[in-house]
């Protein structure tokens, strides 16, 4: 708040952070902070929505990103998922957007960004009811076993991750739900609980269709390889592995 705060604050962190960066104040601090979230909440939805449009297209995106990243100026890459998590994401942008629109200004692209991130886990089981009936299967009591429900690998968080809404509609479907996730062993959301399941051969063996949310370090990916019948990989986990059982975004 004040020239004195802002020297002690640097002094404190420059004991245990290599470079500090000081601003002019706490509104250019946490702007710059939305800034970034912003950032990479549009990136991630235009790589989103440019997935989507390969998949009308019947073009690998990942292989198109691989590409693309080869270019040494000018491209940053990022990847298409099942949608955003945790809580600066999906979230501290559309703050942005309130707090523009009471000054009488929309923020378009940013409100436009949060839309298409949104609708991924409706196109992740878009996807997931497609293939069931591609093999001659309906969603209705189908076996579907999430893989990973946390928002991003490695962690045991699951604010607003998007295996919430993936798993809320599949039960909405009908489909019977069940889970792993080493991280997270209760499984709370919208009034409903569900607790993780073993990663075993049974387990795999018996389900119609396997989807990885998650694609955490710790899993036995060759098991479940081996062992699914069908594999949808939001997370391009099975990346350059030619398989007609593994389905990516």
């Amino acid at each position: 708040m004040t020239k004195d705060c802002t020297l002690l604050s640097k002094l404190i962190y420059s004991k245990v952070i290599g470079k500090v960066i000081a601003v002019s104040g706490p509104k250019v601090a946490e702007t710059t902070k939305l800034l970034e979230n912003t950032f990479r909440a549009v990136n991630i939805a235009l790589i989103n929505e440019f997935a989507l449009m390969c998949d009308k297209l019947k073009i690998d995106v990942w292989e198109v990103i691989e590409a693309a990243k080869t270019k040494p100026f000018g491209f940053m890459p990022f990847y298409p998922g099942p949608g955003l998590g945790g809580h600066c994401l999906p979230i501290d942008p559309l703050y942005l957007t309130w707090k523009s629109r009471l000054l009488g200004f929309e923020a378009r692209l940013i409100e436009l960004a949060s839309q298409i991130n949104l609708h991924m886990p409706h196109h992740v089981v878009h996807k997931i009811i497609e293939f069931i009936n591609k093999k001659k299967h309906s969603i209705v009591n189908a076996n579907i076993f999430v893989i990973g429900v946390t928002y991003k690998k490695d962690v045991p968080d699951i604010r607003e991750s998007p295996a919430i809404d993936i798993v809320k509609l599949l039960i909405e479907k009908q489909a019977r739900v069940s889970y792993y996730d080493p991280y997270v062993s209760v499984f709370n959301f919208n009034k409903l609980s569900l607790r993780s399941t073993k990663l075993t051969k049974e387990n795999l063996a018996k389900s119609d269709c396997v989807v990885i949310i998650t694609d955490h370090s710790a899993l036995d990916y060759d098991l479940i390889l081996k062992n699914s019948k069908l594999i949808f990989d939001t997370r391009n986990a099975y990346n350059n592995i030619n398989n007609s059982k593994v389905i990516r975004i």
